[in-house]
């Protein structure tokens, strides 16, 4: 196993990596709309928010020798159900791919965020 670090995605706020890869396959940790600048969460939509998540994942996948192209899963965590529809157009923007996927609301997201997402992408040949 590999551990992936980058200074342009937020450090890990836990006993956690930024992303592994292991046989060939990068798994990352979930990102939330932390600017890796400023250590601080300054969107306030969710479309703003989705967008600093998708930008710390192109970050991390980067760092890995990967992209958003080679995304082959994902998982979404939304606070609210409600901002479903957003957060797809914004995730659409990023994500072209349609890989398989998982999106689900769950009560609360660490910091208080509004949306949380994790993928597993191949590494580039």
């Amino acid at each position: 196993m590999i551990t992936v670090h980058t200074n342009k995605a937020p450090a890990a706020i836990g006993p956690y990596s930024q992303a592994i890869i292991n046989q060939g396959l990068v798994y990352t940790s979930g990102q939330i709309a932390i600017n890796p600048e400023t250590s601080n969460i300054e969107a306030t939509t969710i479309e703003d928010q989705t967008r600093q998540v998708m930008i710390n994942l192109s970050e991390i996948l980067k760092e890995a020798n990967s992209s958003m192209k080679n995304i082959i899963k994902t998982t979404c965590f939304l606070a609210d159900i409600k901002d479903f529809a957003a957060f797809n157009e914004v995730y659409a923007e990023y994500i072209t791919t349609n890989p398989a996927r998982s999106c689900v609301a769950v009560k609360d997201l660490p910091k208080a965020v509004l949306v949380e997402v994790e993928v597993i992408a191949t590494i580039n040949e």
